[in-house]
């Protein structure tokens, strides 16, 4: 599995290097497109990443443009994201991206689908073992 999301990654890089994202951030862009705004906890949580890793990753979109970063009024500890409108035109732009990924796998779009489902079941019973 790690051999397979190494080759995924380098799939998607020449993608997202044409708007100028990794992967990571790539990803950290459609969470906030499908759930809205978000705390960095539950973004950190949608993406499986550490508040440490997630942290740095905001402050690089924010620099870039993609997010902005405010203070929950309600507790001024915690830290909500969203998209900017420059963050909404990027995923825009790169609404092919999955398409292209697709295509490159020469896999039915099905069969992905299940894969990814399967995928998706594996990782809530690793999780839930690790609880």
């Amino acid at each position: 599995m790690y051999s397979t999301g190494l080759a995924f990654n380098r799939l998607y890089k020449p993608l997202l290097d044409r708007y100028g994202l990794t992967y990571l951030q790539y990803l950290a862009l459609i969470a906030l497109a499908l759930r809205g705004e978000q705390t960095v906890s539950e973004l950190g949580e949608s993406l499986f990443l550490e508040s440490s890793t997630v942290t740095p990753l905001i402050k690089r979109l924010e620099a870039a443009g993609t997010v902005t970063r405010r203070r929950d009024t309600r507790d001024e500890r915690v830290v909500r994201v969203s998209l900017t409108d420059q963050g909404k035109a990027i995923l825009e732009e790169a609404r092919c991206v999955p398409l292209e990924v697709m295509e490159a796998t020469g896999t039915p779009p099905e069969q992905l689908h299940l894969l990814n489902e399967q995928l998706k079941a594996l990782r809530a019973k690793l999780v839930t073992k690790s609880d």
